[in-house]
């Protein structure tokens, strides 16, 4: 459900960079299903603001792939790539901090008809990031076993 045409289209706008920057990352089942644990984790998050009586949309859920996706750069790229990763992550905690959630549940912005939640993103950011680290840990641990097995004699 989103509040206006302009949320809709933003939320449009940003499952197209989801996508883009899940494509650009290459993005595995490990990572879709970071993101998809982190969805309902974006909305128990929203649970700590009582004061929000209700809400609408996916800009929670989309901040949570966009980490998703920054961290599987970070973690499995080099060079540029990697780069992309730390500056995704880097842009989204300084649109965090300018966004400023700890001001208001609800706040409202210039060009914008309707109130904005935006510890939604912030929920979503976290959630993402620790779905994100949990998928890297086991990346890493079935890389490492894989490893051992084939260092193992027959």
């Amino acid at each position: 459900m989103h509040w206006s045409d302009g949320h809709r289209w933003a939320n449009i706008a940003g499952t197209v960079l989801v996508a883009a920057l899940g494509w650009r990352a290459q993005c595995d089942r490990l990572d879709s299903l970071a993101w998809l644990v982190a969805w309902p984790l974006t909305h128990l998050g929203l649970l700590l603001q009582p004061t929000l009586a209700h809400y609408g949309g996916l800009s929670g859920v989309l901040h949570a792939g966009i980490v998703v996706a920054a961290v599987s750069l970070l973690q499995r790229e080099r060079g540029t790539r990697r780069a992309l990763g730390a500056a995704v992550l880097l842009g989204v905690a300084l649109k965090i901090g300018l966004e400023q959630p700890w001001l208001g549940t609800l706040q409202r912005w210039p060009g914008w008809n309707i109130a904005i939640a935006p510890g939604a993103h912030l929920s979503g950011a976290l959630a993402g990031l620790g779905c994100a680290l949990a998928a890297a840990l086991w990346r890493h641990h079935a890389s490492a076993g894989r490893q051992a097995a084939a260092s193992f004699p027959q």
